[in-house]
C-alpha cells in the first residue's frame, strides 16, 4: 500500500510537470485534486491526523511542491530544501509569490557604529512563517514566527499558519461565465489561474479561482472569506528574470464572491491597511491618479524618467488593472520578454503584492527589494552585499532576491524602488 502510495504521487508529480498550464494533466486542475494525492486511507503519516501522508497540512502540500536536487527554478515549486541552500546559497525557486526557503536564511554583519554593532535580519521576518514538519518525501522543518503570536495587524494565529490558511485544498472556489465566484454548483473543468486556461461556459462549466485561493465561506482559525480576488498569471511562470521578465496580470473584481486583493489580505491583516481609518498607512486599492501613473511609466531608474507606457513595466513593482474580465486580463500577462506595458490609466490601482511577496522574499517582510538600506547599488552600480545595503547577503543571494535582474537594470547608486510611484530621488 504504502508503494502504491508513492506511486501516486510521482505521476501526480509527473502530471504537473507536463501539464501545469493546461486542463487536462494539472493535479489540482482547478480544484480538488485526487484524494490519494493527499490522504492515505491505510498507511497515512504516523502521527499525523486527517489521513494525511505528511505531518501536518504544509508537509502535505509540500510533499510535491519542495523537491531537492533542482538545479534550476520549476513550475510549481515554492520551496528550497535545506541541502540545497547551505551559507551563501539562495533558494532556488523564482515564483511570483517567492520561495519559502527564505524563512531560513538569517543574516548578521557589522552595522554603523564604532565599534561596530552586529546587526540582525531574522529568517522569519522574511515572509509567511508556514509550519511545516515532514513527509515521506521529505523534512521540510518550517516552524512557528518566533516573534508574532499573530498576524501582524490581526488575530490569526501562528501556530496554525499554513498552506491551506490562504488556498483552500479542496479548492471548491469556482468562476462561472458571468464572472461570480461561488462555492459550488457547475463542475470545475480546469485552472482558472493561467493565460491558457479553459473558458467557463454559463449553465455547464466553471473553472477555478486563481491559485485555488480562499473562496467565498472558507473558513480557517476563525477568519471566513468573503471572496477570491482576480489575476491571471503566464502559464509559465517559475523561471530567472535574468534576460526576462514575467508579469502576472493581476485586477480588481466586486462581482459576487469577489474581492479585491487588499481586502482579502485583510483577512488576517486587517489593521494594517485595508478598511483602517484610525491610522496613516500606505493606501491599498486605491487608484493610482495621474502623477502616480504618470510617474510609473515615465521612471526608468534613479536620474532617468525616459520611460514609455509600452515598456514601463517592473515585476519588482507591480501594479494591479482595474479590470474585472478574466479574458481581458489573459491580454495583459506574460513571460520570457525583457519588457511590458505599465498601467493603462490612473483609474489602475496598487495593493498589497505591489510591494510584498505571497510567500516570501529575501529581505525583511516579504518586500520585493531591499527597504532597509536607501540604495540598492552602489556608486560603481554594483549591488550592496555584506555590511549595510547588503545586510549580510552573499553577492548570489542578493542577485537571487532581485530575481536575477542585473544590477546594470538600475542606475548607479539607485534608490529605494519606492520611487517608481513616487520619484523622490
Amino acid at each position: 500500500m504504502k508503494i502504491s502510495r508513492i506511486t501516486l504521487l510521482a505521476l501526480a508529480t509527473v502530471a504537473l510537470a507536463i501539464g501545469l498550464g493546461t486542463n487536462a494533466y494539472a493535479f489540482h486542475s482547478g480544484g480538488v485534486a485526487e484524494c490519494s494525492g493527499c490522504h492515505s486511507m491505510h498507511s497515512p503519516y504516523p502521527g499525523g491526523s486527517s489521513l494525511l501522508i505528511g505531518s501536518d497540512k504544509s508537509a502535505t502540500c509540500l510533499s510535491c511542491h519542495q523537491q531537492a536536487g533542482l538545479v534550476t527554478p520549476s513550475s510549481y515549486h515554492i520551496s528550497t530544501a535545506d541541502a540545497d541552500m547551505p551559507v551563501g546559497t539562495a533558494p532556488l525557486q523564482r515564483t511570483p509569490g517567492g520561495d519559502f526557503g527564505w524563512l531560513k536564511k538569517t543574516y548578521t554583519w557589522a552595522g554603523r557604529g564604532t565599534p561596530p554593532p552586529t546587526e540582525t535580519e531574522t529568517g522569519a521576518s522574511h515572509g509567511h512563517n508556514i509550519i511545516a514538519g515532514a513527509s515521506e518525501t521529505g523534512t521540510y522543518n518550517y516552524v512557528i514566527d518566533p516573534d508574532n503570536p499573530a498576524a501582524p495587524g490581526g488575530t490569526y494565529p501562528s501556530a496554525n499558519l499554513g498552506c491551506t490558511s490562504c488556498h483552500d485544498p479542496h479548492g471548491k472556489a469556482r468562476r462561472l461565465a458571468d464572472g461570480t465566484v461561488v462555492s459550488s454548483g457547475l463542475p470545475i473543468v480546469g485552472s482558472g489561474s493561467y493565460t491558457n486556461s479553459a473558458l467557463p461556459v454559463a449553465g455547464s462549466k466553471a473553472v477555478g479561482a486563481y491559485r485555488i485561493l480562499a473562496g467565498p465561506g472558507y473558513v480557517t482559525d476563525g477568519v471566513t472569506f468573503e471572496g477570491v480576488p482576480a489575476a491571471i498569471a503566464p502559464s509559465t511562470y517559475n523561471v530567472t528574470e535574468a534576460l526576462n521578465q514575467v508579469k502576472v496580470a493581476y485586477g480588481r473584481s466586486t462581482a459576487a464572491g469577489n474581492v479585491p486583493w487588499s481586502q482579502w489580505c485583510g483577512e488576517c491583516h486587517g489593521d494594517m491597511h485595508y478598511d483602517n481609518g484610525s491610522k496613516y498607512v500606505h493606501p491599498t486599492d486605491n487608484a493610482l491618479g495621474t502623477t502616480i501613473f504618470n510617474n510609473y511609466n515615465a521612471y526608468k531608474k534613479s536620474g532617468d524618467l525616459t520611460g514609455v507606457q509600452a515598456s514601463s513595466f517592473s515585476s519588482l513593482t507591480p501594479f494591479f488593472y482595474n479590470i474585472a474580465d478574466y479574458e481581458a486580463l489573459k491580454t495583459k500577462t506574460g513571460a520570457a520578454a525583457p519588457t511590458f506595458a505599465g498601467p493603462d490609466s490612473g483609474s489602475d490601482r496598487v495593493d498589497c503584492l505591489s510591494c510584498h511577496r505571497a510567500h516570501a522574499s529575501g529581505w525583511e517582510f516579504a518586500l520585493r527589494w531591499n527597504p532597509e538600506y536607501e540604495m540598492l547599488t552602489d556608486a560603481n552600480g554594483a549591488y550592496f552585499n555584506g555590511s549595510f545595503g547588503g545586510r549580510g547577503h552573499s553577492t548570489a543571494e542578493v542577485q537571487a532576491a532581485y530575481y536575477d535582474r542585473p544590477a546594470t537594470v538600475f542606475s548607479v547608486s539607485q534608490r529605494s524602488l519606492c520611487n517608481k510611484c513616487h520619484v523622490k530621488d
